[in-house]
C-alpha cells in the first residue's frame, strides 16, 4: 500500500523498538530511502532510546556499536528504518532528510568564522543594514533643510551631541545613582553623570551646597511627575497654569467636559489658576485667592504658551500663605534663564524642573533641580517643611521617584550628550545666541503688529509669541496645515476664553531653531511676510472649500498658490547652515 496516502496523518501515535541490521527487517516493498516522509522524523536523546531498548537487564551498547544500527518505526501498521550514519561514511546512499547524526557528528563553525560574522553586522552602516529607515530619515534630513522651523519647542542639536547620542554609552546599563548602580561596570559612566551634574550646576549659576539635581528623566513630563510622586501621596491638591491660558497638562488639566487628560490630574487633584481674558497676563490676585481657599500642596508656575515674564516673588509670597512647595517648570525659557536674559526662578522656588532640548539646544530629555541643606526660614505649614526639622529633604525623595519608583535605566547617551550642551551653555558664545534668540522674537512680532495681526498680550518677553488668528476669521488647525504644505512648521494653540482646545483659533511660534541656523532680525521679517501670505492662502481655502477638515485638505492638493510659496520658503531656507550634518 502507498504510504503517500498516510503522510497528512504522520502526527498520529507510532511505537519504535531497535531491530537487527539487515533488510529483512523492514516491510516488503518500502523503501526507506524513497519512501522517506518530506519533514525529517526526529529522534529522541541516547538517554531515552537506552531507556527504551529491549528487554530489562541487556548490557548498553557504546556509541561505536549505535552508529551501527538501523532504528525501525511502524507508523499506522507500516515499517520504515532510518540508518544513523557512521563518522564519516557518506550519505549518498539514502536522503539525507531521513539521517540524524549523532551530536559529536555535528560540525560547529569555527572561531574565525563566527567573529567573522559578528563583524559583518555590527558594522554595518545604516544604508546598508536598512535602506528602508535610512531612506525615510534622508527624507526627515532634506525636509529640516528645506524648510522653516518656528515650533518653539524645537531646537537643532551641535555634531556632538549628535556623535554622543549615538554612541556605545547607549549600550551600558546604570539603575541607580553615581556611586550606588545595581550593576557592576559603571566607573565610567558614573564620571559622566557627575560631570553632567557639575555642569548643570554652573550653567545656572548654582551652588552645590544649595541646589542639587538629577539628570536622568527621560522628558520634563517625567521630571514633573517624579517630583509629584516623591513629594505628594495620591489624590494631594496641585495648582498651575490652566492649559488654554498657556499651562502645561502635565501640570494638571481638566477638559471642560471634565475628562482628565494628564496622569498628574489622574492622581492628583488639580484647581488651574488662568490669565486675565482682557490682557492674556496672569491675575496674580484671583491666583492667590484660588490658592488660599484650595490649599495646594505644590503650586507651580512656567508655561508652554506663555510669552511674559513670571512673578516669582509674588508667587512665592501666594505658596508661603498657603504653606506650599513652590515649583517652577522653566522648560520653555531654560536657555533665557541659563543666559541671564530672563529672571531666574532659582531666587524664589523650591524645585526647578526642565526640559533639556529646547532652548538649551541639549537632547531631548528632562531634568530636575532641588534645594538642598539649610531651609532660610519658615514658611507657613507644610508637609514637607515641618518643626521637626530645618533642613531641606527633597534629595532622597525625588532621587528615589526618579527610580526605582517611575524609571529604569538613565539613557547614558543622553547624559553625556546633555553635558556636552550644558558645557556650551556655560560660554559668552551662548549668551549671544539667546540675547539674538530673543532680539528675533521681538522683530518678528513688531513685523506682524505693523501688518494689523493680534498678538496675545501684545508681544513678547522670550522666545515666542502667541498670534491669534480669529481676527482673519481662521482657525489655527487650517493655518497649521497650510504652513506645512509650504514648509513651515508651527504648531496651533488655544486662546484663552475658547472651548477647549479641539479648534484652537491661535499659533505659537517661536525663534529659538532658526536663530540656531543663523537667521537675525532682517530674515524674521522675510519670514513674517511668508507667514501673511499663508494666511491669505487659507482665507481663500476656507471661502472655497470650508472650513471642516476634510474639505479644506482636499483643497490643499496640487494648490498653486501653496506650490509657489513652498518654493519660495525653501529657497530662502536653503541658504541658512543646518547644525549637527553636511547637507
Amino acid at each position: 500500500m502507498d504510504l503517500s496516502h498516510h503522510q497528512s496523518n504522520l502526527s498520529l501515535g507510532f511505537s519504535s523498538h531497535r531491530a537487527p541490521a539487515s533488510e529483512d527487517s523492514i516491510s516488503p516493498g518500502v523503501d526507506p530511502c524513497s519512501r522517506a516522509p518530506s519533514v525529517p522524523l526526529q529522534l529522541l536523546d541516547q538517554q531515552s532510546e537506552n531507556q527504551r531498548d529491549g528487554p530489562a537487564g541487556e548490557d548498553e551498547r557504546d556509541d561505536s556499536e549505535d552508529e551501527q544500527k538501523e532504528e525501525e518505526f511502524r507508523i499506522l501498521g507500516y515499517s520504515m528504518c532510518i540508518k544513523r550514519q557512521r563518522r564519516g561514511e557518506s550519505t549518498s546512499s539514502c536522503s539525507s532528510s531521513t539521517l540524524i547524526p549523532s551530536k559529536r557528528a555535528k560540525s560547529e563553525p569555527d572561531l574565525e568564522t563566527r567573529r567573522a560574522s559578528v563583524r559583518s553586522w555590527g558594522l554595518q552602516p545604516l544604508a546598508v543594514a536598512d535602506p528602508d529607515v535610512f531612506d525615510i530619515m534622508e527624507k526627515e534630513k532634506q525636509r529640516q533643510v528645506r524648510g522653516i522651523e518656528l515650533i518653539a519647542s524645537e531646537n537643532f542639536v551641535c555634531r556632538a551631541v549628535l556623535d554622543a547620542l549615538g554612541s556605545h554609552l547607549t549600550n551600558k546599563y546604570s539603575e541607580g545613582m553615581p556611586g550606588s548602580r545595581y550593576y557592576g561596570g559603571n566607573e565610567y559612566i558614573d564620571q559622566i553623570e557627575r560631570l553632567c551634574h557639575d555642569r548643570a550646576l554652573a550653567a545656572f549659576d548654582l551652588d552645590s551646597e544649595s541646589w542639587g539635581v538629577n539628570v536622568q528623566p527621560y522628558s520634563c513630563t517625567s521630571a514633573n511627575f517624579a517630583v509629584f510622586t516623591g513629594l505628594l501621596l495620591p489624590k494631594d491638591r496641585i495648582m498651575g497654569l490652566d492649559s488654554p491660558s498657556g499651562g502645561h497638562v502635565s501640570h494638571g488639566y481638566y477638559t471642560p467636559s471634565g475628562k482628565k487628560i494628564s496622569a498628574a490630574s489622574i492622581f492628583f487633584e488639580n484647581l488651574s489658576y488662568k490669565v486675565n481674558p482682557m490682557t492674556g497676563y496672569i491675575d496674580y490676585d484671583k491666583l492667590e485667592d484660588r490658592a488660599v481657599d484650595f490649599h495646594p500642596k505644590i503650586l507651580i508656575c512656567g508655561g508652554s504658551s506663555y510669552p511674559r515674564e513670571w512673578d516669582y516673588a509674588r508667587l512665592r509670597q501666594v505658596a508661603d500663605k498657603c504653606g506650599a512647595v513652590l515649583m517652577c517648570d522653566m522648560a520653555h525659557i531654560s536657555g533665557l534663564v541659563a543666559a541671564k536674559e530672563c529672571l531666574s526662578p532659582f531666587d524664589y522656588c523650591d524645585i526647578v524642573t526642565s526640559t533639556t532640548h529646547k532652548s538649551l539646544r541639549g537632547p531631548r530629555g528632562g531634568i530636575i533641580f532641588f534645594k538642598r541643606g539649610k531651609k532660610p526660614r519658615k514658611r507657613g505649614f507644610s508637609l514637607y517643611q515641618t518643626d521637626e526639622s530645618d533642613s531641606y529633604d527633597f534629595e532622597e525623595r525625588i532621587n528615589f521617584a526618579v527610580f526605582p519608583s517611575l524609571q529604569g535605566g538613565p539613557h547614558n547617551n543622553h547624559i553625556a550628550a546633555l553635558a556636552i550642551a550644558l558645557k556650551q551653555v556655560a560660554t559668552p558664545e551662548y549668551k549671544a545666541y539667546i540675547q539674538q534668540v530673543k532680539k528675533n522674537a521681538q522683530a518678528l512680532a513688531s513685523a506682524l503688529l505693523r501688518r494689523k495681526c493680534r498678538l496675545v498680550t501684545g508681544g513678547t518677553d522670550n522666545h515666542l509669541l502667541l498670534w491669534d488668528l480669529r481676527t482673519f476669521g481662521l482657525t489655527g488647525r487650517n493655518f497649521e496645515k497650510v504652513c506645512e504644505a509650504c514648509h513651515i512648521t508651527l504648531n496651533k494653540t488655544p486662546i484663552f476664553g475658547e472651548n477647549g482646545a479641539i479648534s484652537p483659533g491661535g499659533i505659537r511660534i517661536g525663534t529659538p531653531a532658526m536663530t540656531t541656523r543663523g537667521c537675525l532680525e532682517g530674515d524674521f521679517e522675510s519670514i513674517a511676510d511668508f507667514l501673511l501670505r499663508a494666511v491669505q492662502i487659507t482665507s481663500t481655502l476656507q471661502r472655497e472649500h470650508g472650513k471642516l477638515q476634510k474639505e479644506f485638505l482636499n483643497g490643499l492638493n496640487n494648490n498653486r498658490d501653496v506650490i509657489e510659496l513652498r518654493s519660495r520658503v525653501e529657497s530662502f531656507a536653503s541658504q541658512f547652515a543646518m547644525p549637527g550634518f553636511d547637507v
